[in-house]
């Protein structure tokens, strides 16, 4: 598997890091520059837009990202993914600001076409 295989859409489903392991949906955007590192771009919901970049060795991507809160704070994190396939990436994650005993988690299967996303 090459980094272009991976360029498209994904529907993301994951669990925070936090203790209640609260749960969240969203789409992954993935692309890649000239020097085919990743240009990742998360929408989490209606409410939340992350960005991140980052590169692909070996079946892993590794990527670091940020966003912004609503009171304008800049949280920033990795996330490292195996790739199963081109179309399955299973992942964990972590924030500098999250609880350090926890670690997040996130899957994200490739959409095919937009009539595909899931509620």
């Amino acid at each position: 598997m090459k980094v272009q295989d991976l360029i498209g859409t994904y529907q993301i489903k994951g669990h925070n890091q936090d203790q209640e392991k609260s749960s969240y949906s969203g789409t992954l955007t993935l692309s890649v520059d000239q020097h085919d590192r990743i240009i990742a771009l998360w929408q989490i919901g209606d409410v939340q837009t992350q960005k991140g970049y980052g590169f692909f060795k070996d079946h892993i991507l590794v990527i670091n990202f940020n966003y912004k809160s609503d009171d304008g704070e800049l949280y920033k994190g990795v996330v490292v993914y195996r790739c199963l396939t081109k179309n399955v990436l299973e992942g964990f994650w972590s924030e500098d600001e999250g609880n350090p005993e926890f670690i997040g988690s996130e899957q994200a299967l490739r959409i095919k076409d937009t009539d595909e996303l899931l509620n």
